[in-house]
């Protein structure tokens, strides 16, 4: 029997949760045809993983890779993760849907969050648009998202202005375009721009098209709100709409506790609503520094925003945003800003660049602000990291990373080290739980709740996304004051087959790319 590839001599985690077994793995094209004992077998290309475990490639669930795979054919930092799919456009903003009059308000808008200049706009329109642009263009499968602030801005713009009956038949038209064209479910990020401005009942109405097509609500809730209060909005959205729900980056915000969050999933279950959530192993968070503006600044779109920050009243008004989030100043730190000026001040609280300025505080961060055209980002302290071991270990939850990356950028170290972290200090050294369920929350369960036919687990006719690493060794050496620094310990990662990890190394990929547009429950 001879095969394309055998993955030969290791121990195969098969995303299921089932404990470790001895195996070899044989490839043909892009599928695996066999699992076993294959000592006899021949194959073209042998991969030896000797004292290694083989799983299937990771899933991350959330992140802001949606421009970056458009530029760089192998993302290295998720990559070397072991990550053989993103999952894109989450927190309700993205690249698409656009049209003509508003794709640069977009660009603009998510510069700090992601990867897209004006330059690099070359004309999509629809979410399959865009998807076709990554399709076989990277070295990861992508699957995507329904982004609600796009849908919502295409039909009402960035206002308030509420949604009427018309634009409401609208909305759910783009909706089932996008989902008919192989979106996972709609997303939101309720603190962001557009969205911030639906109601519970607007909401409830556009899930109803996702939810006639077997999709699911993931959403970003209201965290400004405090966390039960917009954990219980979304399980509303969900109840009546008839629709599972999954929330976004979910960590706890001292209040509530532990306790008191696992206590509402359970009501939620109980009552008959599907609940899963995601979280990346580390407490702190990283966002845009206009995430803390008023939301009126938003009225006339990203374009219009950094003139009416230099009205004065508009200036009393962030204040008392600064005053009322949840975080002081020395707790926020410059990650990245899209300038040069300002490029010294990376790495440094908020409350030192206002000290240093001589300004008041609302000021010094409008000053930040306008000169660099909205473009920075922060990292959030929110506290010890081991605050966030209790949801990592929670039955409904998976890996997400929630990732940006920004080149030069002093940035979360999550982008470059939640796996590493994930399975090498929480899993082998802290034992949080056993190495196969912690594979199954980056696996066979994301492939579960996101539709991912054919992925998230080894066995035969399944595609061949597999991911080879040292369980002894793998680490995620990325810290908050070295964030820059590849997770070590991924020895092979293959797409479809293709290897796009070898011995440790990303491969240069130039014109054949494995990465797919992974549709809803396709094969």
């Amino acid at each position: 029997m001879t095969f394309d590839l055998i993955v030969r001599g290791g121990e195969v985690v098969d995303g299921t949760g089932k404990e470790p077994v001895a195996a070899d793995v044989a490839i043909n094209g892009d599928r695996i045809v066999a699992v076993g004992q294959l000592a006899d077998a021949e194959a073209g290309r042998v991969i030896d993983a000797s004292g290694m475990v083989v799983a299937p490639g990771f899933i991350d669930v959330h992140n802001h890779s949606d421009g970056w795979l458009l530029k760089e054919p192998n993302f290295k930092c998720k990559t070397l993760q072991g990550f053989s799919t993103e999952v894109l456009m989450a927190d309700g903003i993205s690249y698409a849907p656009v049209d003509q009059s508003n794709w640069r308000e977009w660009i603009h808008y998510l510069r700090p969050l992601n990867g897209l200049s004006l330059s690099d706009y070359d004309g999509w329109e629809t979410l399959d648009d865009y998807m076709q642009r990554l399709d076989r263009h990277t070295a990861q499968n992508t699957a995507t998202h329904v982004p609600y602030a796009n849908v919502r801005a295409l039909v009402n713009g960035f206002g308030s202005r509420p949604i009427d009956d018309s634009q409401a038949v609208r909305i759910r038209k783009l909706i089932e375009r996008e989902m008919d064209a192989g979106a996972v479910g709609l997303s939101t990020g309720l603190d962001y721009i557009a969205q911030n401005f639906s109601t519970t009942d607007e909401l409830v109405e556009a899930c109803l098209p996702v939810a006639e097509r077997g999709g699911f609500y993931v959403t970003h809730v209201r965290y400004k709100k405090t966390l039960l209060p917009a954990m219980e909005e979304a399980f509303e959205i969900g109840r009546r709409a008839k629709i599972p729900v999954h929330i976004s980056h979910l960590k706890i915000h001292d209040p509530p506790s532990h306790e008191e969050v696992f206590a509402a999933i359970e009501r939620a279950e109980a009552e008959g609503l599907e609940v899963t959530f995601d979280v990346y192993p580390y407490q702190s968070g990283s966002t845009m520094l206009n995430y803390i503006l008023p939301y009126e600044i938003w009225e006339d779109g990203p374009l219009a925003a950094t003139a009416k920050m230099a009205d004065p009243v508009v200036g009393r008004r962030v204040m008392d945003a600064v005053n009322a989030y949840r975080r002081d100043l020395d707790q926020l730190r410059l990650a990245w800003v899209q300038g040069h000026d300002r490029r010294d001040q990376v790495g440094m609280t908020l409350d030192q660049i206002v000290d240093q300025s001589g300004k008041s505080a609302a000021d010094t961060l409008l000053d930040l602000l306008i000169e660099e055209n909205l473009g920075v980002l922060c990292v959030v302290d929110e506290g010890d990291d081991a605050l966030v071991e209790p949801m990592l270990q929670h039955p409904r939850s998976m890996l997400g990373t929630d990732g940006i990356y920004q080149p030069g950028g002093h940035v979360h170290p999550r982008v470059f080290g939640s796996s590493g972290r994930f399975l090498g200090e929480l899993v082998r050294e802290k034992k949080l739980m056993s190495l196969a369920e912690a594979v199954h929350k980056m696996t066979g369960l994301p492939a579960w709740r996101f539709g991912l036919t054919g992925r998230g687990e080894i066995k035969a006719d399944n595609y061949a996304d597999l991911v080879v690493f040292d369980p002894l060794t793998i680490e995620g050496p990325a810290s908050y004051d070295d964030p820059c620094q590849y997770t070590r310990g991924v020895k092979h990662l293959l797409v479809n087959g293709q290897s796009v990890v070898s011995d440790g190394d990303a491969v240069e990929l130039k014109e054949s790319c494995p990465g797919r547009f992974l549709k809803y429950r396709s094969g």
